[in-house]
């Protein structure tokens, strides 16, 4: 027996195009659900919001990816489950990334690992403070109402790295490398913040 799958309503249009997300086969992509991810980064605006603590001292010319694209391409890459940068360069063409990004699937590809690279090193400290402060105002302006209280669960969690990335650090209860970000969560398990503090400078004997 054949059973209809209703359309997956509400996905915003793409270059004036109409964009509908079903289940009756064709053409498949097993990461179709970054569309449903774009919707929330259209409401929140976090990849421009983000980017607009970062100053851009590139040549506008020469610009092929503003700061917000190549952001808000490396934030759906990792909610889908791509935490590594190199991973860039075989998501850049794929057409269900591209229309997250507001192009077509026949528009050009979008950035590669080199230039999310220089990205991820480009912001200075002040810079990353600002994003700090923009992704906690997120978390405040979530709230339809101001709470009476808020309850902080602050704790560390481990990331394992496979290279020699900065800051990586060695975990003897995992034992291997990687980072030791501290996360921070309020008492209902929404998130509020993140920050990968460095490696403490090793003593100086006298």
């Amino acid at each position: 027996m054949r059973e209809n799958t209703p359309l997956l309503p509400g996905l915003s249009p793409v270059s004036g195009k109409s964009v509908e997300a079903c289940f009756d086969g064709g053409s498949l992509s097993s990461d179709a659900g970054v569309l449903a991810l774009r919707e929330i980064d259209i409401r929140l605006n976090v990849a421009a919001r983000l980017a607009a603590c970062i100053a851009d001292t590139r040549q506008p010319d020469r610009v092929r990816h503003s700061l917000a694209d190549i952001i808000r391409f490396r934030l759906l890459m990792i909610a889908c489950g791509y935490e590594d940068g190199i991973d860039a360069d075989s998501l850049r063409g794929d057409p269900a990334f591209k229309m997250a990004l507001g192009r077509l699937p026949s528009a050009a590809d979008l950035c590669s690992q080199s230039t999310i690279s220089r990205l991820e090193n480009r912001p200075d400290t002040r810079a990353l403070l600002r994003m700090g402060r923009t992704v906690v105002e997120l978390y405040c302006t979530s709230f339809r109402q101001v709470p009476q209280r808020i309850v902080l669960d602050i704790d560390d969690t481990f990331d394992a790295t496979h290279g020699h990335q900065q800051l990586r650090l060695f975990n003897a209860h995992y034992d291997e490398y990687g980072f030791q970000p501290i996360i921070v969560f309020d008492g209902e398990g929404r998130f509020v913040a993140a920050c990968c503090v460095p490696p403490a400078a090793p003593a100086v004997g006298r």
